[in-house]
């Protein structure tokens, strides 16, 4: 319907020079103005997912201006409509934000002040069908087997790729990236994606076993191997025989045990403490490192020979600020899990907080992105959505709050996106959060809310 280039506006109106003189208006400003004499006509020409506003007078013949709100907005109720109302008309005007209006114009308005209420709402609808967007591209990497890997950028689409062919073949795997690029997940999209993905999958983190068990944990031990070996104990490489053993952090495992990790490698057994027999595995290894385990090796930190052995397949995963453009996608995502688990909605992000979330370095990569998005919607009640308020606290260290002031924010926050949803509306507010309405209006008091602030929010 429109060129790439251009972003279209829809002009309904039965007088032919207000039609004239709105589509000059709109064209010089770079707009592409379509213009009908009946909303009847509109409606016939209006295409799923419009990506532009709709300009209409309210008095007009056979269908008008509110009627065809009403029938817009049960079509799709994100899509901006500005209606026009006659001069003084202020009961008209009121009656149509209620219903759901993005705005209106007075007649006779200026040049100026249609292209101002066009541009913000231009803008409003190319965030929500961004968030549209993202949520069906969410729907469709959630139905993948295994952990998703949610991303579009060619870096995460080639790490996905090799995830899919490695899963195919029986060999050990180095995963190297920074903290919270996601090597678990990686690890795990691997086993799942394998003919593997039936038996175990166990996960060890080298570096939070201590060093005066973690043999034990590995390898497993016999009654009475040592002082307190009470019994036998089968160790994590036996237990997930015919799996995948993940070890993480391996940089941290003790250069005594990397000795045996490496015979376990070669000869794919493992003995436990005590015994005399050896039990033969059927598994595959991934291990995972934040550090270069070549450098390491060299310095003495690493045993070179178990180092040549673990990388037989090298996978590096990019940091967060390498794959930029899967931002919004990802905190979308996280936003959605978290509201899922808290019963609350997720916020729908906007222009300004899209922006802080690209300006960010992202050192913790996704994992603090994970947690910042949790914050988002559990807490962002209390800094008024505004994500670069909450970057700036985590940023200068700020303390988490107490856990009252933590059920206090929560209960604002739940409060805040009832209201938003039923746009104010006190009664259904109550219905849906079950609270008598003497008991809401002393939260509202509490919290510093106002109902009257939500009652023209028509956001999904």
């Amino acid at each position: 319907m429109h060129e790439p280039s251009t972003l279209p506006v829809m002009v309904i109106d039965d007088e032919p020079h207000l039609r004239i003189t709105a589509s000059q208006t709109l064209e010089l400003a770079g707009y592409t103005p379509y213009c009908f004499e009946s909303a009847e006509q509109a409606l016939a020409a209006l295409t799923p997912d419009f990506p532009g506003v709709i300009v209409s007078d309210i008095r007009m013949p056979g269908m008008d201006g509110m009627a065809l709100l009403h029938e817009l907005h049960h079509r799709d109720a994100t899509l901006p409509i500005i209606l026009i109302t006659g001069h003084g008309d202020i009961s008209t005007a009121v009656e149509a934000m209620r219903a759901g209006a993005w705005d209106f114009l007075e007649k006779p308005f200026a040049g100026d002040q249609l292209l101002d209420v066009v541009r913000r709402g231009i803008e409003k609808r190319q965030l929500s069908l961004e968030n549209h967007r993202l949520k069906a591209e969410l729907e469709v990497q959630q139905a993948a087997l295994g952990p998703r890997l949610v991303g579009r950028t060619p870096v995460i689409s080639r790490l996905a790729a090799m995830i899919q062919r490695i899963s195919q073949v029986e060999a050990d795997v180095l995963l190297f990236g920074e903290t919270g690029t996601g090597k678990d997940l990686v690890a795990r999209a691997i086993h799942e994606r394998s003919s593997r993905r039936n038996s175990p999958f166990m996960a060890i983190n080298c570096g939070a076993v201590p060093e005066n068990t973690i043999e034990s944990e590995l390898f497993g031990h016999e009654k009475g191997a040592f002082t307190g070996a009470v019994e036998r104990r089968i160790g994590k490489f036996e237990h997930a025989n015919g799996g995948t053993v993940f070890l993480d952090e391996i940089e941290s495992m003790p250069l005594a045990l990397q000795v045996k990790l490496l015979r376990v490698l070669q000869e794919r057994s493992v003995e436990r403490l005590g015994a005399n027999e050896t039990v033969p595995l059927n598994i595959r290894v991934i291990a995972a490192t934040k550090v270069d385990l070549k450098a390491a090796s060299e310095e003495g930190r690493f045993r070179e020979d178990l180092y040549y052995r673990l990388n037989v397949v090298t996978l590096p995963l990019p940091a967060l600020r390498e794959r930029r453009e899967d931002i919004p996608l990802l905190f979308q995502h996280f936003a959605v899990v978290a509201a899922n688990r808290s019963g609350l909605e997720a916020p729908t992000l906007d222009s300004a907080a899209i922006a802080a979330l690209l300006a960010h370095d992202w050192p913790g990569n996704v994992r603090e992105l994970r947690n910042l998005a949790e914050r988002y919607v559990l807490l962002g009640a209390a800094f008024d959505y505004r994500l670069d308020a909450l970057l700036e606290g985590a940023n200068a260290g700020t303390e988490e709050p107490s856990l009252p002031r933590q059920v206090e924010l929560f209960e604002k926050s739940l409060i805040s996106q009832s209201l938003a949803r039923h746009h104010g509306r006190v009664t259904d507010v109550c219905r849906h959060l079950d609270i008598p309405r003497k008991t809401f209006y002393d939260k509202l008091k509490k919290h510093g809310l106002n109902a009257d602030d939500y009652r023209h929010n028509s956001e999904p």
